[in-house]
């Protein structure tokens, strides 16, 4: 049986990450991807080409990301990071998203290569290379504007997001509040 046909018969004909019918056809799951169905999933046009696609359309991601398929784990977990960045609903999915350790790696790796392809390196006081999902440690007491607390140092911030276009920035939930950090003012743990 063709790799398509097998693809068609796990994913019930639809989309495996939006369940749309229409235009679906094999998206490799990279990095390293040998070809095979447990390393492809089934995309419908606007699931492969995300530029088309309306912010809207990923809430479907809130379904398929507890699909008991590693790679269609691994393309929602990456969707669902890209968005977290500036989608409140795409962080909590995230926060609730369980990989075992190796989806998790493999997930974690088809982000890395992107963003080593944007240029961007966030980097912490240390000097150390801060990734989307890391653990950070606040190295001083910070006055959080608008939210009339003050984050304390050695406050830890789990799970951090990156800021896309300014490498001095990310952020993070700190007393149940998501803020923008700069890079200088943390440590990885």
């Amino acid at each position: 049986m063709a790799i398509k046909d097998q693809l068609l018969e796990r994913s019930n004909n639809k989309c495996e990450l939006c369940s749309s019918t229409t235009n679906l056809e094999i998206f490799e799951v990279g990095p390293n991807c040998d070809g095979s169905i447990d390393q492809s999933v089934l995309l419908c046009d606007l699931c492969r080409h995300p530029e088309k696609t309306d912010i809207h359309h990923w809430r479907a991601l809130a379904d398929s990301m507890w699909t008991p398929v590693p790679a269609v784990q691994v393309l929602a977990w990456r969707k669902l990071k890209v968005l977290a960045d500036e989608e409140a609903w795409a962080r909590d999915l995230v926060d609730m998203l369980y990989l075992d350790d190796e989806t998790a790696a493999w997930a974690a790796a088809g982000l890395e290569t992107n963003a080593a392809d944007d240029g961007l390196r966030h980097i912490d006081s240390n000097g150390a290379l801060l990734s989307a999902g890391d653990t950070v440690i606040l190295i001083k007491d910070l006055n959080v504007k608008g939210a009339n607390f003050t984050a304390k140092r050695g406050t830890a911030v789990r799970n951090i997001s990156l800021d896309p276009h300014n490498e001095n920035h990310i952020e993070g939930r700190v007393e149940g509040q998501q803020i923008v950090i700069l890079t200088e003012f943390v440590k990885k743990k």
